[in-house]
């Protein structure tokens, strides 16, 4: 313990003292201009301009246009010395922040998710893409020293506006990288997955944020909407009861959230605010970021790239998949995620490695080749970066794990005609929690905590196989094919996938957690039930009668390790991760405390089986 706190009391004053040095260093080399970039409908978008004072070259731009600010306004300098954007300063890029249409300093109207207008744009047609080609447009053209060469990155929301840059066509665009982008609000970013909404991150996000509210004021952060009485989540969620009671404290001044009130199934409104729909014939180089164990936007990043290569071939696209949190490559620290350690700084490597390498090679010249992999995805278990020529490898096949009597989990499919299940009663009054302690706001760990909790629950089935004799790493989407039976007309299906590790008594060296028999959470996923055949179609079940659910779980890269096992864990509620399902096939968003009801719920033995991405 001596040498722990040794170690702390001298690093923290190297780190410290770094960081002042950079600061110096930039306030030293850089100057800082304001500019309100006029918009081609007449809205003028407000605009900070960090610009090398070095004249002996000509300088790239690297722009990131957000919805949070482009603080510090007036004459206080950002701080990019916080974080690793300062080795694109010492790379003499010209760094630009912009306010989005209708936030803070900017003009317009702001609206959560714009649509992507795909027809030829007149002069007051507008939308995220015209507005960042106007606004490159009028860098290239009167900032100084400029090479004339853009790029664009964002993480999160702002990398749905980096999504859009990319479909701007500006010809001085030369490489964007998207992260963690917000990409389909419907199937798996931030407020739904499968169209279950993601109650805890929507309502925190548009009502306790207050970010769907009107433009905030420029130097102070938005107003919360509302103020959580009670820092028990689970006990707060649940005690509010059916959605409606949320929209009475959300009235009808956040429209992003009465809109989806109003839009419970997937129809045209979903569909103008997916980002895939423009994603064609895209110009610029592409490098798609994402987290293994991000809980926001993991959807968007594994789909959007899957839509640059269906939809746009001819793009240079490229995928990174670490095994991180939400943005957790642009943090400080990627050796571990809660309890799960990974060995290594796995976000200094991508930085040094990938991303400033791209930019430099795109927008510098930097380098003879782009020598960046098609997919460079670290693999969680075995702990190791692979870089590969196509995501999923092309070896994958997937491969069916079928559940079966006794908690047994088998490759092997019984030799059987016999239709026993598995039942467990949901009651919507007493919710599977997602993860174990008391929280306030939802945790990121969750993505891969200890399922201990859960398995010890009667309303949560548990599949072991046995200790694993050999690896076994899975690569792509993992398919849930379950067939059920229910003595109601709805409900949900979560399937988590886990690793479980050896029954030694070790015990995490940072967390202290113990580690042995750890169920460690690989990947989890929310499916409504009526929504089994279509999501724009819901279909009520038919009780009693033995019906398919089958669905799509996020794309995993993990080995579990020879000794280890691999567990199934199927229940139907997950909360308040996910809203709860009143278990009657009726209007959700509409629904009164009373509509709430338990129901029995039935899992067929061998029909039921997990299909898993196994490579090589």
């Amino acid at each position: 313990m001596r040498k722990i706190a040794f170690l702390i009391i001298i690093l923290f004053p190297l780190a410290a003292t770094a960081q002042n040095v950079d600061s110096v260093w930039f306030v030293n080399n850089y100057i800082k201009k304001e500019i309100s970039i006029p918009m081609r409908d007449g809205a003028k978008l407000f605009t900070s301009v960090y610009m090398p004072k070095d004249q002996s070259e000509k300088h790239p731009i690297l722009i990131t246009r957000t919805p949070y600010s482009c603080s510090p306004y007036g004459k206080d300098y950002h701080a990019y010395w916080r974080n690793y954007m300062i080795n694109y300063c010492r790379e003499g890029y010209i760094m630009v922040t912009q306010d989005i249409r209708g936030r803070w300093m900017s003009e317009g109207k702001f609206e959560v998710v714009r649509p992507f207008n795909s027809n030829k744009k007149t002069n007051k047609d507008i939308d995220e893409a015209s507005d960042t080609y106007d606004t490159i447009d009028w860098l290239v053209k009167n900032l100084d020293n400029n090479n004339g060469k853009v790029g664009a990155i964002g993480i999160s929301f702002p990398g749905f506006y980096a999504t859009m840059a990319a479909l701007s066509d500006h010809p001085a665009l030369k490489a964007v990288s998207p992260q963690a982008p917000v990409t389909d609000r419907f199937f798996g970013d931030d407020d739904h997955h499968n169209g279950v909404l993601f109650l805890m991150d929507a309502f925190d996000f548009h009502v306790g944020f207050g970010f769907s509210q009107p433009r905030p004021h420029p130097t102070k952060s938005p107003a919360k909407t509302y103020d959580f009485p009670d820092h028990d989540n689970y006990s707060y969620y649940l005690n509010m009861g059916a959605l409606p009671n949320f929209t009475k404290i959300t009235g009808d001044s956040l429209a992003f959230w009465s809109d989806m009130m109003n839009h419970p199934n997937l129809d045209n409104w979903w569909r103008a605010r997916d980002a895939r729909s423009g994603i064609k014939n895209v110009k610029p180089a592409m490098l798609i970021v994402g987290g293994l164990f991000d809980a926001e936007d993991g959807y968007g990043t594994w789909n959007t790239y899957q839509a640059l290569i269906k939809q746009s071939p001819a793009t240079n696209s490229k995928l990174v998949i670490g095994p991180w949190y939400h943005g957790q490559w642009a943090s400080k620290d990627g050796t571990h995620l809660g309890n799960v350690l990974f060995y290594s700084k796995t976000n200094e490597w991508y930085t040094q490695n990938i991303e400033i390498p791209f930019f430099n090679y795109y927008l510098k010249g930097k380098g003879v080749v782009d020598t960046i992999g098609k997919a460079t995805v670290f693999f969680s278990g075995e702990n190791k970066w692979k870089k590969l020529k196509q995501w999923p490898p092309a070896d994958v096949t997937p491969t069916p794990i079928y559940l079966q009597k006794n908690g047994k989990l088998s490759f092997t499919e019984a030799k059987t005609s016999d239709q026993t299940f598995d039942s467990y009663v949901s009651d919507p009054a007493k919710p599977v929690p997602y993860a174990e302690k008391v929280h306030y706001n939802r945790t990121r760990e969750y993505m891969t905590d200890d399922q201990r909790f859960a398995a010890r629950r009667t309303d949560v089935l548990v599949f072991n196989t046995d200790t694993l004799s050999k690896d076994i790493t899975l690569a792509g989407p993992v398919i849930a094919d379950l067939m059920v039976s229910l003595s109601g007309t709805d409900a949900d299906f979560v399937v988590k996938l886990i690793d479980v590790f050896p029954d030694t008594p070790v015990s995490n060296p940072i967390t202290k957690y113990p580690m042995g028999g750890y169920q460690m959470l690989v990947r989890a996923e929310i499916m409504r039930g009526r929504y089994r055949n279509s999501f724009s179609a819901p279909e009520a079940f038919v009780p009693g009668k033995m019906t398919q659910v089958k669905f799509t779980l996020p794309d995993v890269a993990h080995t579990f390790k020879k000794g280890h096992k691999i567990m199934i864990q199927v229940q139907s509620s997950w909360f308040p991760l996910a809203d709860r399902n009143p278990q009657q096939f009726i209007d959700i968003y509409h629904a009164k405390d009373s509509d709430f009801v338990k129901e029995t719920i039935n899992i067929y033995h061998n029909t039921s089986k997990i299909l898993l991405p196994v490579t090589e």
